[in-house]
C-alpha cells in the first residue's frame, strides 16, 4: 500500500513538473512586456509584430482594424463593461499603464459607424464637448482623416476649465476622431494621463507618441461598405 501511495505521489510530481515545463515553454514565446503579461491583452497582439520601438500590432476582435499598441499597457477586463464587442462595426475598449513612477494613462477606444456626410458635425461635437472648441488639428493618412486636439482641463466646482496655453500648462487629456476614407467606420480616440508634471521634451514626447498611435490606425478592407 506505502508503494503505490508513493508511486502516485511520484506520477503526480511528475505530472506538476511536465505541465510546469509546458507552462514555462509556452509562457518564454511572448515578449517580456507588460502587454504580453496579461492574458486577456495578449489575444489581441501580435507577438511576432513589433511595428516600432515600444509598440506592437493590435488586431481588432471586430477584424475591422488594427492599430499600434504601447507594450507597456493593458486592456482593463475587470467588468463587462470595460470591453464592448457589438456584432461587427461597435467595439469598445479601454487600456491602462502604471509605471515605475506610478503615474496613470489611460486609452479608451471606440469604432463604430457614422454617417459620412455628417463628419463635419460629429467633430465639432466632440471636440465642443471635450476641449470648448470646434477647431481640432487636421492630419491624413493614405487612408484615414484624423481630427485631434489636446488640453490640460481641470475641474472648480462642477465647472469646467480648460487650458489650451501649454507655456501655462502641458496637456493631459487628448481626443482623437479617425474617420475611414473608403466606409462609413470611425474610431474615437481618448487619452488621459495623471501625470501633469513632464518636463516641456517630455510633453512634445508624448504628443509625438500619441500622433503615431492615431496614425497607425488601419481599417481593414470592408466589403459590407464596399
Amino acid at each position: 500500500m506505502k508503494k503505490r501511495t508513493k508511486i502516485i505521489i511520484a506520477v503526480i510530481a511528475g505530472a506538476a513538473i511536465l505541465i510546469g515545463g509546458i507552462w514555462m515553454i509556452n509562457e518564454s514565446r511572448y515578449p517580456n512586456v507588460p502587454a504580453f503579461d496579461d492574458h486577456f491583452t495578449r489575444k489581441f497582439l501580435n507577438k511576432d509584430k513589433k511595428v516600432d520601438d515600444g509598440f506592437y500590432e493590435f488586431k481588432s476582435n471586430t477584424g475591422q482594424y488594427t492599430m499600434w499598441f504601447p507594450e507597456e499597457y493593458q486592456l482593463i477586463h475587470e467588468d463587462a463593461s470595460d470591453y464592448v464587442k457589438d456584432d461587427t462595426y461597435y467595439e469598445f475598449w479601454k487600456a491602462s499603464n502604471n509605471n515605475n513612477e506610478g503615474h496613470k494613462g489611460y486609452i479608451n477606444i471606440e469604432l463604430s459607424e457614422k454617417n459620412p456626410d455628417k463628419e463635419k458635425v460629429y467633430v465639432e461635437s466632440l471636440f465642443k464637448k471635450r476641449f470648448h472648441s470646434t477647431s481640432p488639428q487636421k492630419l491624413q493618412t493614405d487612408t484615414t482623416k484624423i481630427y485631434y486636439d489636446r488640453a490640460y482641463i481641470y475641474f472648480k466646482g462642477t465647472d469646467k476649465r480648460v487650458i489650451t496655453d501649454f507655456n501655462r500648462h502641458i496637456p493631459t487629456t487628448y481626443a482623437g476622431y479617425i474617420a475611414d476614407k473608403n466606409s462609413e467606420r470611425v474610431i474615437e480616440f481618448y487619452f488621459d494621463s495623471t501625470n501633469d508634471h513632464l518636463s516641456k521634451k517630455s510633453a512634445e514626447e508624448r504628443d509625438k507618441w500619441i500622433i503615431k498611435i492615431l496614425k497607425s490606425i488601419t481599417f481593414n478592407k470592408d466589403e459590407h461598405n464596399g
